[in-house]
């Protein structure tokens, strides 16, 4: 007995010293005990997310992408945010038809005047600081972004899924044509990702109504529009949620509320009265449809042009993502189709107005590499490379002569001791160049107006326009004397020949050339051209009391 009692001993000995090799038991601690340093390590991690690293990488990555587009996109990425702005802290430049219509909200053009005044007060508000500081806050922003739909993706997925989501992102030519710039269009899509990240999808841990409504709310401030894409995923919400009234009174009213007062709080304080500037901008682009005056394209433009053009090389993946993927993210797919169905309603379109649904895109096209096997790695080489290409050709080559020529006006201003004596005439289609935000000295400057008709009148022509039917003739019946003419002009070179007679016969000399692209656009040329004159008596009387009504 007590043998097979010694056996019996050895035998379970034996047994627990096997599974103590084999097991290995996980510790688990309750968040209840942890210090205090690990639960802001904790709270640092939700921040910026689990890799630090890989938020590093991307805020690096963007802030390269900021330095790397030096071009001219759309005129509203200055005149709707820093020409405004500039205007706000330094009181001086110019405002356009939108702001004395008062169209436009000054929420958007706040963030980049407090960059202004702090600079201002610091001492340090030079023309390089105020060009590049509030491209690098953009740029940092869209790195918020970018990390946040990484994470999303990961809580709704998993990492593989995630991390092929985030390479297509960050892949995305367009993205990287917009994600830096100041526009509008750029801030609503940063605000509809975030707000994504708290949105109730089905798998995700971060879901917060009352952070992804707020954001929302700010989304439709700045830009109205933004209520598009959201109309579908807020009725969905609307919809699956069992407590509605809840829903309604103790979370999307008091935050409309808020954000509204906010809004109509800040345009009082800017417009001197009381102003509804998302009733107006709505009734303006959408009810009246006056967005036309600026061009209109067929009703399918955004399906056979705009939305293939945005996605470029992403396109097949993107098709083939969408049989892929989930039936709960079907949602994403809706709203996409939804945004592009009441896009093409509007005469009035542009590629940049379909960007906040282009990230959607992006959760198809992880899907699609995710599920790639055989040609995994000539499909990732493929679509770096295209994309590659066209990011750089679009930020480094294709219209920058518009921003370079700046740069010259900047040494007409500074360099010249005499200030005064020295006056801008832009002959190219309204707003081709920023203003005085890129200059930032009182330098007297004139462009062609180009404002639509708010009157009614059936003959309706505006300056731009007036001058392109007879350019020559419009020059010399406008500077009749020698004591009006400005002493430098910036044209495009398809003008240059056309008014060559006017430009000998008043002395100037081409001082400056600038390459702008190689595709033609109509009145656009391939270089931007610098005339100069010297003066022959008093300054320009006309400048001069322009400039005394902008400031």
């Amino acid at each position: 007995m007590e043998r097979g009692r010694e056996d019996a001993s050895l035998t379970l000995r034996g047994l627990q010293n096997r599974s103590h090799e084999k097991i290995k038991l996980r510790k688990r601690k309750s968040t209840l005990y942890l210090s205090t340093q690990e639960k802001n390590a904790r709270r640092r991690g939700d921040l910026l997310g689990k890799n630090i690293h890989l938020v590093l990488f991307t805020i690096a990555l963007r802030t390269l992408n900021c330095f790397l587009v030096q071009t001219s996109f759309v005129p509203d990425e200055y005149w709707q945010s820093l020409e405004v702005a500039h205007h706000m802290v330094f009181n001086y430049g110019y405002l356009t038809w939108e702001w004395t219509e008062r169209l436009r909200s000054y929420t958007y053009p706040l963030i980049f005047a407090s960059i202004y005044k702090i600079l201002h007060l610091l001492g340090k508000d030079s023309v390089q600081l105020l060009i590049w500081i509030p491209r690098l806050a953009q740029a940092l922003l869209s790195a918020v972004a970018d990390m946040r739909l990484y994470s999303l993706t990961k809580q709704l997925e998993n990492q593989e899924v995630a991390r092929w989501v985030f390479f297509c992102q960050l892949c995305s030519w367009f993205t990287w044509y917009c994600c830096t710039r100041t526009l509008t269009n750029t801030m609503e899509t940063v605000l509809t990702i975030i707000a994504l990240f708290y949105y109730p999808l089905e798998g995700s841990k971060s879901m917060n109504s009352v952070k992804y409504s707020s954001l929302v709310a700010l989304a439709f401030i700045i830009r109205p529009t933004a209520v598009i894409p959201w109309t579908p995923l807020l009725f969905r919400h609307f919809c699956q949620e069992p407590r509605k009234l809840d829903l309604i009174l103790h979370n999307f009213l008091p935050v409309g509320f808020a954000t509204l007062s906010l809004s109509l709080m800040i345009d009082r304080i800017f417009f001197g009265q009381w102003t509804l500037v998302q009733f107006n901008f709505l009734k303006f682009n959408v009810l009246q449809n006056l967005g036309t005056f600026y061009g209109s394209h067929p009703w399918h433009w955004y399906f056979s042009q705009g939305f293939p053009v945005i996605l470029g090389t992403h396109l097949p993946f993107f098709i083939h993502g969408c049989y892929l993927a989930p039936k709960r993210h079907r949602i994403l797919l809706v709203t996409v189709l939804w945004t592009l169905l009441v896009y093409s309603m509007l005469s009035h379109k542009e590629f940049r107005f379909i960007y906040p649904v282009l990230p959607f895109c992006m959760v198809f096209c992880g899907y699609s590499l995710t599920h790639l096997k055989t040609w995994k790695k000539p499909a990732l080489s493929f679509l770096f490379l295209s994309n590659l290409f066209l990011a750089l050709y679009t930020g480094l080559v294709h219209q920058r002569g518009t921003l370079d020529v700046m740069s010259h006006i900047q040494k007409v201003c500074y360099n010249n001791p005499n200030k005064s004596s020295a006056s801008i005439f832009i002959m190219m289609p309204c707003h081709s160049t920023p203003y005085y935000s890129h200059v930032h000295c009182p330098l007297p400057m004139r462009f062609l107006q180009c404002p639509p008709d708010l009157t009614g009148k059936s003959q309706y022509v505006d300056e731009a326009d007036v001058f392109y039917l007879n350019p020559l003739n419009w020059l010399h019946r406008e500077f009749h004397d020698d004591a009006s003419l400005p002493t430098h002009l910036i044209t495009f070179s398809i003008l240059a020949e056309e008014i060559s007679a006017f430009l000998i016969s008043s002395n100037y000399n081409r001082t400056a050339v600038f390459f702008h692209t190689h595709l033609p656009e109509g009145r656009i040329g391939s270089h931007v051209y610098v005339y100069e004159r010297k003066l022959k008596g008093k300054f320009n009387t006309k400048m001069n009391s322009e400039l005394s009504e902008i400031n």
